[in-house]
């Protein structure tokens, strides 16, 4: 006798992934983030390929997941497949100190982010 199962939270069109612990800011992860949103699935993946931002790496590396889910485990089409959201999150935060002058201290503030990506198939028509 285990727990009752939870239902499903997506739609049957939609698969999820997720990236829990990305070591960069909210703000700077959310700035690769807005370049996916909404775009299809090939031109996400070419745009996080070109990008100059360190970051964009671990968000192809998500959307990538994101696909094979849908693709594996849910059977959708990866050819009408978009990205339907990408939301960014805070995490952890790292507090760290630094010496400063005449004795002081100034707290230095290291954050994480959490990312979240839904790829939804489009509608035939």
């Amino acid at each position: 006798m285990g727990k009752a199962s939870h239902p499903r939270r997506l739609d049957e069109s939609e698969a999820m992934a997720m990236a829990r612990r990305l070591r960069v800011a909210p703000q700077k992860l959310n700035l690769v983030a807005a370049l996916i949103r909404g775009r299809d699935v090939n031109q996400a993946l070419a745009d996080l390929t070109f990008s100059r931002r360190a970051i964009a790496r671990d968000v192809k590396k998500v959307l990538q997941s994101a696909i094979a889910n849908a693709e594996n485990n849910h059977q959708l089409d990866v050819d009408r497949l978009y990205v339907a959201e990408a939301s960014v999150g805070k995490s952890m935060v790292m507090k760290r100190w630094r010496a400063r002058a005449r004795g002081r201290s100034a707290r230095i503030i290291k954050p994480w982010s959490r990312l979240r990506v839904v790829v939804r198939e489009r509608a035939e028509g």
